[in-house]
């Protein structure tokens, strides 16, 4: 598909005579989809079953006269008052207790079976009533699931549900006892309805019965879409359904969500993401005004494996958010810069939030490609750019397959919120820590599901703080012939939440002669040097070993291990012991590297390279010996710039 441009838009919060000329201005920009729908339910059913479609309709002739394509959103996100009146028990609950209540957004429940009928019954009639309307071009279910923290639910539905999921997930109860190890502190339960939900305890749960209760709520989720997706495509079965997901969002498993999608898109807000995250401050401060330059680049990549080739942005940031504690104004050129840079990395369409900012309600400080005046913001004119560069320079092609790739699990991000060990340990972290260590080189990577069975065609694959091991990457690993890159923490639980008999990384000797025999954790600024440059912090790990050592602290204690092709990374490190831990398994696989300048980043889409300068000030690009020429700026590179390269030989 030819890279393109959209836009959201709601037409229910403007006049019916703004429409066209809305729509006239938004073709001028060189826009091509337009979302709109998924906020809408009180407007579509004002009263329950006072259907009131005619105006939305009305709005999608005007869009497609204009030769726009509407992607048309459910409303399940937001239902109206009168369906809480309907279901008060819909609302969910959160770990205090406490019910929450109407009058924002994704007030229900995945649980509440009732509302997932409900949710089922307005996407039928809306694909029974927009269907077949010529404008429509695509389905998008809901609207970021589990934002605002409503994936879990502690309510009466999700606690009859979770005991039916329990019950059949084991069997018996002597099953499940032994699972989660009931024997300790006497939790052995009798029977099923005996089991309540994972909060409100003296202290925390037993660590399976939390886990399993996030797998649970994560299969409510798939379910919710499920029951979308089945109506949808029954419908239409040739336009794609889609959902929205977000960054660092983990509390559902979004693979499995994706089972019944056709596309992944996920929403993204660079500064607004950068700005909640946990990134150091100096890295906040420096990025201020572009976000991190490997955050959005990761969830690219994320959001192409979980939508199985094929991902939009839903929603690009064009300007200041309102979420965050401070909203600042993206360097002028950004949001140029960001739409670019998911189309090198094989987006299909980059979607701006939104047409216009609201001038009320809880988002009127969010803004727009207009001003809420309707003259155009600083966005406006660089979504133009974008799309008369894409049609002059005709980049096209998808995404090829990496040389490198990185496993990213959601159980694994599960794990160790439940039972961290050491204070701000994770699975993301650690994933993206190496992902941004390998992308500084201009090295393509992918991200991988835990469900792949082969790592064929790879050159590095890396596995970071993997909760347990699965049937799936058993044999991938069993059959790589590449360098692979395990640990720290990798292997150290099965998957019921207990020490594997062989202790961690529980591989076999003849794959791996190494054990975990103990480990420790200590506050990050704490850090040991190791020997040839970097340190390690946070997480130790203390081995037996028949492997060579490669690298070892100043303690003497191994850091890096290997047996083969199979490396082992026993610590938590800083950026430099990270950036020379990939730096070497570069070189052992002889993997060319580009020298990009700092800040500055690539990706390779068809017969392109596109650089993206996430730096403030210029940059010079040294040209690589595979590019005949630059079809899109020159080398050197302006702060916020980008710089399109055409490949000698298509890649």
């Amino acid at each position: 598909m030819t890279p393109a441009l959209g836009v959201c838009y709601y037409p229910e919060h403007w006049h019916e005579a703004w429409w066209e000329s809305d729509a006239k201005r938004m073709a001028e920009v060189g826009i091509t989809f337009v979302r709109i729908g998924e906020f809408a339910w009180s407007k579509l059913e004002p009263t329950p079953g006072d259907l009131q479609f005619d105006w939305i309709i009305r709005a999608m002739d005007a869009l497609g006269k204009h030769g726009l394509k509407v992607v048309f959103g459910t409303p399940t996100a937001t239902p109206p008052r009168w369906m809480v009146d309907k279901h008060p028990d819909m609302l969910a609950v959160d770990t205090e207790g406490r019910r929450k209540g109407f009058g924002s957004r994704r007030h229900y429940d995945f649980s509440h079976l009732g509302y997932r009928e409900e949710a089922g019954r307005i996407t039928q009639l809306l694909a029974d009533a927009v269907g077949q309307h010529p404008a429509l071009a695509a389905w998008q279910t809901d609207n970021e699931y589990g934002c605002h923290g409503t994936t879990y639910s502690y309510s009466p539905a999700a606690l009859a549900g979770f005991r039916t999921w329990l019950e059949a997930r084991y069997g018996t109860i002597d099953a499940l006892n032994t699972a989660w190890g009931n024997v300790f502190w006497s939790m052995e339960y009798n029977r099923f309805d005996q089991i309540e939900l994972p909060n409100l305890l003296v202290c925390e749960a037993a660590p399976a019965h939390e886990l399993d209760f996030r797998r649970y709520s994560s299969d409510q989720v798939a379910a919710f879409n499920a029951v979308q997706f089945d109506i949808l495509k029954s419908a239409r079965p040739d336009l794609p359904v889609i959902h929205n997901f977000m960054s660092r969002t983990s509390d559902f498993d979004h693979y499995d969500v994706a089972k019944t999608l056709d596309i992944a898109s996920w929403d993204s807000y660079p500064l607004g993401h950068l700005a909640v995250s946990d990134e150091p401050e100096e890295l906040k401060h420096q990025y201020m005004r572009q976000g991190d330059p490997d955050n959005a680049a990761f969830h690219h990549d994320l959001y192409r494996t979980v939508g199985h080739g094929r991902w939009w942005i839903m929603e690009q940031q064009p300007g200041p958010v309102n979420w965050a504690q401070y909203n600042p104004d993206p360097l002028p050129g950004m949001a140029r810069l960001w739409a670019w840079e998911a189309f090198a990395h094989g987006a299909e369409v980059v979607t701006y939030f939104r047409w216009r900012q609201a001038p009320f309600a809880q988002e009127q400080m969010h803004a727009g490609l207009l001003r809420p005046d309707s003259e155009p913001a600083p966005a406006h004119g660089e979504a133009m750019q974008v799309a008369q560069e894409l049609k002059a320079t005709g980049i096209d092609g998808v995404v090829g397959k990496a040389r490198v790739a990185v496993v990213y699990d959601y159980q694994s991000e599960w794990a160790w919120e439940i039972q961290p060990q050491a204070k701000g340990f994770s699975h993301g972290a650690h994933v993206r820590a190496l992902y941004s260590a390998f992308r500084k080189h201009g090295i393509d990577i992918d991200v991988l599901s835990p469900h792949t069975t082969s790592f064929a065609g790879y050159d590095i694959v890396a596995i970071p703080a993997l909760f347990a091991w699965n049937d799936a990457l058993r044999t991938a690993i069993e059959t790589f012939e590449g360098q692979l890159l395990i640990g720290p923490r990798s292997g150290s639980k099965t998957q019921d939440f207990a020490i594997p008999a062989t202790l961690a990384p529980d591989l076999p000797r003849n794959m791996l002669d190494l054990r975990v025999t103990r480990v420790s954790t200590t506050d990050p600024v704490h850090q040991t040097p190791v020997k040839g440059g970097g340190a390690v912090h946070h997480w130790r790990e203390r081995i037996e070993t028949g492997g060579e050592v490669v690298i070892e602290d100043e303690d003497n204690q191994p850091v890096l291990v290997s047996q083969g092709k199979l490396f082992y990374l026993t610590a938590s490190g800083n950026k430099a012991l990270v950036q020379r831990v990939v730096d070497y398994l570069i070189a052992e696989a002889d993997l060319p590297v580009l020298n990009l300048p700092a800040g500055v980043r690539c990706r390779v889409r068809g017969g392109f390279r596109i650089y993206v300068n996430y730096g403030a000030g210029a940059a010079t690009l040294n040209r690589a010996a595979d590019e005949a020429g630059y079809v899109v700026g020159e080398a050197s590179i302006p702060g916020a710039g980008v710089t399109v390269a055409r490949l000698a030989t298509a890649g």
